[in-house]
């Protein structure tokens, strides 16, 4: 820091200080420990220990700040010493921070990691925990004296480059100033990247920009002898003329995902079909409040002018000159209005995602009301309309139809953390679909009428079953988990084979079984599918280089495409031994890098099995292969720069190169701590040079934001799943 900067800091840790000392200007164990939100009291007991030089039992403003210029300022050796002191459990306080310093014994060394483990959200058995600390023992004793030294745990610290140099507290973050303002720059609309990722997008909404206007202009003009709100009114009453016939445009997904394989894929934003359609709905309801107030305001005019009759006579009751049929324009249009609001407002994210889809579905299903209404209402819509709504009307019939021509069956349900359900269903045998595909999913155990859209997790090559993995969030994915966790059939013991034989001759229509294990249960219950609907990732097989990045339960249109990869590899390997010589007229990918985000280590249960299944075949075709490389990140533990956290990491490092097996997952892909730092990624990715890069995201919005502002620096193409 400069002198200033200093200033300010020292300014900011005083303030910060005040914030949460008493009124004796001191900081006790118990004030300390809730500053810092420490989730194991054994580190904020040694932390508080080392920042009581005294020993006085409480932290005055001085040591806090000798203890934190020491790991702001301090070098390396100064920050060595801090942690040797916090492993060094036995050392007392009050010569915390001088004198000289002891030993690291084997006891304290577990106890250290036992407590890194707790902080780091990571659950391990005893026997594991042993493991670590062994590992870590054995490396750092170079004299084999039984206790590790300062000098020794430098010396094997020096082996991981950029640890000490970087080593802090980050939860004392809460004593870091704000970044200062950035400096401006060029708007994102601006740059190359941005064009290069909407392009496609921005020239659509300039041409359906365009083309409301067009049509409103030539519609005012038409109608401008009647007056400024009649003009406004048949304007605005044109362009929805439009956009109530185009919003269906933008639903019909069996269209889109034939599109999707013709060259016109490359022009329209296929893959932004539903933030248009959200779009579109913005505009009908905004051109409708504007149709409805222009008429309004006319009718009003025409009121006091008849002196007769009253506003509320105009709006509420049928006029031979009112327009609609039989004179109903203003009822028909005031009951539109009613609909389109409510439609809106069960359609916000706070309803969808906040565990109210059937709100947002049922209410949805309004769109037949709207269009007979629009029907009555307006007499030219129907020219509008009988193209997209013949289309939209063919697809419901040919989804029905298809969907319930054959009754299908869920035979083996899986119950994973987190409230996840692997759903095992059989498949039709003329049910094609590609990797990441979705379908809707109808149970009528559950619910009789709901259609519920969930991606495909398995690959296309799996003939007998499809995989859907459905995490309950709202009402009906939470009785799905319910319903399967409490079966009212009795639970079972004995092998599969006896399982199966039971299920022949004991299960009824819907009945539910436990096989194998508590979280197994094999089943047959009635179910129906409708689809499968294309996606961005189906892009993917067309790429060079793609980088797959899942967010928790994002990762299962990627489960399927992974699979699907490694039986074209496998397949193509009984020809051709050499990786450069792999060709595929599906197939373009040259590099596949998978990126898995999870919070904890339970979420990695959901696929790891299969996970370790593609480590393991990639192993047996390509021995050293880079053709698909994992990429773990587990948010909730802590890097390696953190006091809490450097020893569990350099334990978990070395056991993992000793048993070529990271210890929190079980594969050989090492399990990294905190978030991926994405400009070193995507420069890696970049520097490795196999092609053109695309990047394909499932997760959270927020997630997606940042992940698209880096790809656009880096000049890579970002798709984004969307169902």
């Amino acid at each position: 820091m400069s002198a200033g900067e200093d200033a300010a800091w020292l300014r900011w840790v005083a303030k910060q200080f005040e914030s949460i000392a008493g009124a004796d200007r001191q900081i006790d164990l118990e004030e300390f420990k809730a500053a810092l939100k420490v989730k194991e009291s054994f580190f904020a007991e040694r932390l508080f220990a080392l920042f009581d030089s005294d020993g006085s039992g409480t932290i005055s403003l001085e040591e806090l700040l000798s203890a934190l210029s020491l790991l702001v300022h301090g070098s390396e050796t100064d920050k060595l010493r801090f942690l040797f002191r916090v492993y060094d459990v036995d050392a007392g306080a009050g010569s915390s921070l001088k004198g000289s310093i002891g030993a690291i014994d084997p006891a304290e060394l577990r106890l250290v990691l036992q407590a890194c483990l707790r902080e780091s959200a990571v659950s391990l058995p005893p026997p594991r925990l042993d493991d670590l600390a062994l590992a870590l023992f054995e490396a750092a004793d170079k004299d084999g004296s039984g206790s590790i030294t300062f000098e020794e745990l430098r010396a094997e610290l020096e082996a991981f480059p950029g640890v000490m140099e970087n080593l802090t507290i980050s939860a004392v973050s809460w004593l870091k100033p704000p970044p200062p303002p950035e400096r401006s720059r060029r708007p994102r609309c601006l740059t190359t990247a941005y064009w290069h990722n909407h392009g496609s997008q921005l020239a659509f909404l300039g041409g359906y920009a365009s083309l409301n206007l067009l049509l409103f202009a030539l519609a005012a003009l038409r109608h401008a002898g009647l007056g400024g709100w009649v003009a406004v009114a048949r304007g605005c009453g044109q362009c929805l003329n439009f956009n109530c016939a185009f919003i269906a445009v933008l639903m019909l997904r069996r269209c889109l995902t034939w599109l999707r394989a013709t060259p016109v894929a490359q022009v329209l934003p296929l893959d932004q079909s539903v933030g248009l359609h959200q779009l579109v709905g913005y505009v009908v309801l905004a051109l409708a409040a504007l149709h409805t107030g222009a008429h309004v305001a006319n009718l009003s005019r025409l009121a006091q002018q008849d002196g007769h009759r009253a506003l509320a006579e105009f709006l509420l009751r049928p006029r031979p000159d009112g327009g609609g049929l039989g004179g109903t324009a203003s009822q028909t249009g005031l009951a539109l209005q009613g609909l389109l609001a409510a439609m809106l407002a069960f359609s916000s994210p706070c309803v969808r995602r906040g565990g109210h889809f059937e709100v947002f579905y049922w209410s949805h299903l309004s769109y037949v009301s709207v269009w007979a209404l629009l029907v009555l209402h307006a007499p030219n819509f129907w020219k509008w309309f009988v193209v997209p709504g013949g289309l939209f009307v063919l697809e419901k019939a040919v989804g029905l139809a298809t969907s319930r021509a054959v009754g299908l069956r869920i035979v083996e349900v899986n119950l994973l953390p987190s409230k996840v359900t692997h759903l095992v269903v059989q498949r039709p045998r003329s049910f094609r679909f590609r990797p990441g595909d979705y379908v809707y999913l109808n149970v009528p155990a559950i619910a009789a009428y709901e259609w519920h859209p969930f991606t495909i997790s398995s690959a296309p090559e799996q003939r007998d079953t499809i995989w859907l993995h459905v995490r309950a969030r709202g009402q009906w994915t939470s009785r799905l988990h319910e319903y399967f966790r409490h079966p009212e059939a009795p639970q079972l013991s004995g092998n599969l084979r006896e399982a199966r034989w039971w299920r022949r001759a004991q299960v009824g229509e819907d009945g539910v079984f436990t096989g194998p294990g508590e979280s197994r249960r094999l089943c047959s219950i009635k179910c129906y599918i409708d689809g499968p609907y294309g996606t961005p990732t189906r892009r993917i097989f067309t790429s060079e280089h793609a980088v797959l990045i899942g967010a928790g339960i994002g990762i299962t249109p990627f489960a399927s495409i992974l699979q699907s990869i490694m039986y074209r590899l496998r397949k193509q390997s009984h020809d051709y031994k050499q990786r450069e010589t792999l060709r595929d007229e599906d197939m373009a990918l040259r590099k596949v890098d998978f990126i898995w985000i999870n919070r904890d280590q339970k979420h990695f249960e959901w696929f790891v099995s299969l996970l370790a299944k593609l480590e393991l075949e990639q192993a047996e075709q390509e021995p050293g292969g880079r053709f698909l490389e994992l990429h773990l990140y587990m948010t909730a533990a802590l890097g390696k720069s953190d006091v809490r956290a450097v020893g569990l990491q350099l334990a978990l490092d070395l056991l993992a190169a000793k048993e070529h097996k990271d210890s929190i997952t079980g594969l050989r892909t090492r399990t990294q701590p905190g978030r991926p730092d994405w400009s070193k990624v995507f420069r890696k990715v970049a520097e490795e040079r196999k092609g053109k890069v695309q990047v394909f995201f499932c997760g959270s919005p927020a997630l997606a934001k940042v992940v698209k502002a880096h790809c656009e620096s880096f000049g890579f193409r970002f798709f984004k799943e969307n169902f």
